[in-house]
């Protein structure tokens, strides 16, 4: 297997010839981002549109209706930032998002969501739970998306 460095990314992960990316460092084979073809990305885009379009209107749960699209901010809108990142070589690689990609649009997010656009729509109301909804959403795609390295660090390694 070809491996080139990603040396603009992290020292320690090679790419190899477009069938996954390798950490030098813990040995871990990840496969390239998929962006719009992630699952998560899509099983969250199909749970949104459920959510909004079929079970608001029907069930009257204020989980449904106040936060559970909030949990899939992360996983449906950092994957289409991301690949207009990359499209723009603004990102320089195709490794799932890192954990600090994901909490710069955490925080960037709630700041636009929950402090500026209260000011700027009428109907729009801050709500702290909405961040708290925004950082979990963010911490279970993260795991999601690191699942990988996650198991390979877990097994026991020899010595």
């Amino acid at each position: 297997m070809c491996y080139c460095f990603a040396s603009d990314y992290d020292p320690f992960v090679q790419i190899g010839a477009g069938r996954g990316v390798r950490s030098r460092h813990s040995g871990a084979l990840v496969r390239p981002f998929g962006y719009l073809r992630d699952p998560l990305c899509l099983v969250s885009c199909v749970a949104y549109a459920v959510n909004r379009w079929l079970l608001k209107p029907r069930v009257h749960s204020p989980f449904l209706h106040d936060h559970f699209n909030d949990l899939l901010l992360i996983p449906c809108a950092l994957p289409v930032l991301l690949l207009m990142q990359r499209w723009l070589k603004l990102r320089q690689h195709d490794l799932p998002p890192t954990p600090g990609e994901i909490a710069l649009y955490l925080v960037v997010w709630s700041i636009l969501f929950e402090v500026i656009g209260p000011h700027i729509m009428r109907r729009a109301v801050g709500d702290p739970w909405d961040v708290v909804a925004y950082v979990v959403g963010g911490v279970l795609a993260g795991v999601w998306w690191h699942r990988h390295l996650l198991l390979h660090w877990a097994r026991p390694h020899e010595l």
